[in-house]
C-alpha cells in the first residue's frame, strides 16, 4: 500500500488533474491520495478570512471569486449534471452561511474554519474525476478521523484515537484508491483544526505512518530534492538519495521542498519518502530514506525569507541562562512563535523568528516587562550544509552578516543586504 500526495501546482487546472488522473491509473497497488488546495486557493481564502474579519460583506466578492474559479475548472471535466457540481455548490453555500452568521472569534479558529475549504473542493473534484475515469475511488473527510488538539493553525495529533479511526476507515476491503484532503483535521468535539501552513506533506507521513505503508511519495513541479532553491541559485542539482537525518537538518533551516514535521512519522517505521515530478512521472526523483550509501558531497544551500532578529538582555544585566532562558522560551511557546535560530551569550539571548507582526508585537509587549528587547527586520537566513569557502562566499558577498554560527557540517547567518 502507498500514499501519494499532490500539491496545488499539481491539481491547479483541469489538465493537472487528468495528469493526476493518468499518475494514479499506472499505479497497481491500494493507494491513498492527499490532495492539497488547487493553486492559490489558500491564499485567496487568507484575504477572504481577512475581509471577513474586518466585518461588513467585503467577503463575500472575494469568495465569488474563489467559487468561481472551481467551478470553471469543474466545468471542464464534468457535465452539468454530474452530482458533482451540485455538491461544490452546496460546500460552497455552507462556507459562504458561515460567514454571514459567525461572531468571528479568534483569528486562528477562524482561520481554520475557513480556510480549510480549500482542501474540502479540491478532493471533491479530484475524487468525482477519478470514479468517473473508472477508478475504484472514494472521497474521504478526513476531519473525525485525523484527531487533534484544539491548537488552531498548528494543532497536535492525538495518535491513539487518530490511528483507530484512520484504519477503521482506510481500510481497502472493497475500495482500492481513497482521497482526501491534507492540511486538515479536527478535535474530538468536532471543529476544524490545520496542521500548518504546507501541512499536506505532514498528513501523507502520518497517514503512511498510521496504515504502514510501503512508501510515501510527494509529487511536486521540481524533479526531487535540489542542493538549493533554483530561483535563488540557478546552478542547483538534484539530490538522488538522502537520510532521514539531512533532510530533517534542511527543513530545520527552512527548505520549503517538504513540510518539517514530514519525516518524523515516517522515520518511526522507516518507511521511505520518494521526491518526484508531477511533470515527468517516469523519473525516479529522489528518495529519502534511513541510511544512504550515497554521498553527493554537494554544498546544500537553504534561504529562509522575512524573517525578525530579536536581541533579548536582562535589565539587570543578571546572567541570560538559567531561570531566564527558561522565561524567555515559555514566552515564545506562549505566543505561538517558533524559534528558527538560538544563540546565547552571558547577557542576551539572539533569536530569528518569521515575521508574524501581530504575535511578534504581543511577544515583544510581554518580554519588556523583565527585559530589554532590540530587533532587525527584514533579514535573512541563511544556511549551508556540507560548507565550503567557496559556498560561504557565494551566499555572503554583498550582505552585512549580523550573526554567525557554526558546527561542523553546518553554518548558518543572519543577513541583510549591506
Amino acid at each position: 500500500m502507498k500514499v501519494y500526495k499532490f500539491g496545488g501546482a499539481s491539481v491547479k487546472d483541469p489538465s493537472g488533474i487528468r495528469n493526476l488522473e493518468r499518475i494514479v491509473s499506472s499505479e497497481k497497488e491500494n493507494l491513498v491520495v492527499v490532495v492539497s488546495a488547487f493553486g492559490k486557493t489558500t491564499n485567496a481564502l487568507e484575504k477572504v478570512l481577512y475581509a471577513f474579519m474586518n466585518g461588513g460583506n467585503g467577503f463575500r466578492e472575494l469568495l465569488d471569486d474563489v467559487y468561481a474559479y472551481h467551478l470553471s475548472v469543474a466545468e471542464e471535466l464534468f457535465p452539468a449534471d454530474d452530482p458533482v457540481m451540485a455538491r461544490i455548490d452546496v460546500s460552497f453555500a455552507r462556507l459562504d452561511d458561515y460567514l454571514a452568521s459567525a461572531k468571528r472569534k479568534d483569528y486562528d479558529f477562524e482561520y481554520d474554519q475557513v480556510v480549510s475549504y480549500g482542501e474540502i473542493w479540491s478532493t471533491m473534484i479530484v475524487a468525482a474525476f477519478l470514479q468517473n475515469s473508472g477508478l475504484d475511488a472514494e472521497w474521504v473527510d478526513i476531519r473525525g478521523n485525523l484527531i487533534t488538539d484544539d491548537r488552531y493553525r498548528d494543532a497536535n495529533i492525538l495518535w491513539s484515537e487518530s490511528t483507530a479511526r484512520i484504519r477503521t476507515v482506510f481500510n481497502f476491503r472493497k475500495i482500492r484508491v481513497y482521497v482526501t484532503q491534507g492540511f486538515i483535521g479536527s478535535t474530538i468535539a468536532g471543529q476544524t483544526t490545520t496542521l500548518g501552513r504546507e501541512g499536506s506533506d505532514y498528513t501523507a507521513a502520518l497517514l503512511a505512518n498510521m496504515l504502514d505503508a510501503d512508501v510515501a511519495v510527494v509529487w511536486k513541479d521540481v524533479p526531487g530534492l535540489l542542493n538549493a532553491d533554483p530561483k535563488w541559485i540557478p546552478d542547483a542539482r538534484k539530490l538522488e538519495e538522502i537520510s532521514y537525518r539531512e533532510a530533517v537538518e534542511m527543513t530545520f533551516s527552512g527548505a520549503k521542498i517538504i513540510h518539517p514535521k514530514t519525516i518524523k512519522p515516517l522515520q518511526n517505521k522507516n518507511i521511505p519518502l520518494h521526491v518526484r515530478s508531477f511533470l515527468d512521472p517516469v523519473e525516479k526523483g529522489t528518495v529519502i530514506k534511513s541510511e544512504t550509501s550515497l554521498r553527493h558531497g554537494l554544498p546544500v544551500f537553504v534561504r529562509k525569507e522575512n524573517q525578525i532578529m530579536i536581541s533579548i538582555l536582562p535589565k539587570d544585566f543578571s546572567f541570560a541562562m538559567g531561570e531566564n532562558l527558561s522565561r524567555i522560551f515559555y514566552s515564545f511557546l506562549n505566543h505561538g512563535i517558533k524559534v528558527n535560530l538560538v544563540q546565547a551569550s552571558a547577557v542576551s539571548i539572539n533569536v530569528s523568528v518569521d515575521a508574524e507582526r501581530p504575535k511578534f508585537e504581543s511577544l515583544i509587549s510581554d518580554l519588556k516587562t523583565e527585559f530589554d528587547t532590540v530587533y532587525n527586520e527584514n533579514v535573512e537566513l541563511l544556511s549551508i550544509r556540507h560548507y565550503t569557502p567557496e559556498a560561504i562566499s557565494r551566499i555572503t558577498d554583498g550582505r552585512e552578516i549580523l550573526l554567525e554560527q557554526r558546527t561542523r557540517n553546518s553554518v548558518r547567518f543572519v543577513v541583510r543586504k549591506a
